[in-house]
């Protein structure tokens, strides 16, 4: 899925509303399900459709995107099941680690049918005259903007407080080093990734927040059987997962139990054989005890890679 699947912030049409809800909350996670949902606009640049609304129960209300199945491309290598199902299984694996790094995500009926339902995150868009687009934004030079977590360096090392990912081309027959920081929160979502087996993180599907929180989106193309995994975080790649890491897997590993609510949660979104590749791929991770290293069957850096 292409990166700009989020209008980049801007100026807002007046307070996001929610009530001061967290993005991944439970209270954000009932008020998607339950609320009655009204789109506002198409965020054209997306290769699917991706609507951007809110939702509104008991007085309270919810900015939102909502991608409806019927708007989603086939992807020829995941036949079974749908991006939107993906999205909510890779929330409802967030959720379990206790890191809470995927917006509120569920699976409901929207204006145009089925779809997957998220918090959205950030300001919100400007809308068109006509009602049809969402636009960006003017930028706002008052606004706190939140470290970089992504970056292109001369050299050879990525430097005190980065991590290497490797040389990109930045024309003119010139590289540079591309790095990420080196983030607790990031190696967290390095972590995630590895067991919901992500085919494409971006750095435009991450979002920080001035408050210092973190949220990825666009997992869509996850859970695959085979080994998918393409990141931008290969900077821990080869080394010892943290003790957090370690504990969080373990209570992972738990709550995948055949029967356990997850699971079933899970066996309603996934093929049983993604179910328990799943599963296998938290027991490699607790078994190895460190972070994956790239396959080399298959590329190992999503282009493009923002």
């Amino acid at each position: 899925m292409s990166a700009p699947e989020r209008i980049p912030p801007g100026r807002m049409n007046g307070t996001p509303p929610g009530n001061g809800t967290a993005p991944a909350a439970e209270a954000a996670r009932e008020l998607l399900a339950q609320g009655t949902l009204t789109v506002h606009g198409r965020i054209r640049a997306a290769s699917n459709a991706v609507l951007f609304g809110t939702v509104e129960h008991e007085g309270r209300s919810l900015p939102c995107v909502y991608k409806p199945v019927a708007g989603e491309r086939p992807l020829w290598d995941f036949p079974d099941g749908n991006l939107a199902q993906r999205e909510v299984a890779a929330y409802e694996i967030s959720r379990a680690t206790g890191w809470d790094l995927i917006p509120a995500t569920v699976l409901r009926e929207g204006p145009y049918g089925t779809g997957m339902c998220q918090a959205w995150v950030g300001e919100l868009p400007d809308a068109e005259e006509d009602g049809e687009d969402a636009a960006q934004a003017e930028e706002d030079p008052a606004a706190d903007e939140p470290a970089p977590l992504l970056a292109l360096v001369d050299g050879d090392e990525p430097g005190e407080g980065w991590k290497a990912v490797g040389f990109a081309d930045v024309g003119d027959g010139r590289t540079a080093l591309l790095v990420h920081a080196d983030d607790p929160r990031l190696r967290r979502l390095a972590v995630l990734d590895a067991v919901i087996n992500n085919g494409d993180r971006k750095g435009g599907h991450l979002l920080p927040r001035p408050d210092g929180a973190l949220y990825a989106i666009d997992h869509g193309v996850t859970f695959h059987v085979d080994d998918k995994l393409r990141t931008l975080l290969w900077g821990w790649a080869g080394e010892e997962l943290t003790g957090e890491a370690v504990e969080a897997l373990r209570a992972l590993s738990a709550a995948l139990l055949e029967g356990a609510p997850l699971a079933v949660r899970l066996t309603r979104l996934l093929t049983e054989a993604e179910v328990e590749a799943a599963r296998k791929r938290v027991e490699a991770l607790l078994s190895a005890g460190r972070h994956p290293l790239p396959s080399g069957e298959w590329p190992a850096i999503p282009w493009p890679p923002v």
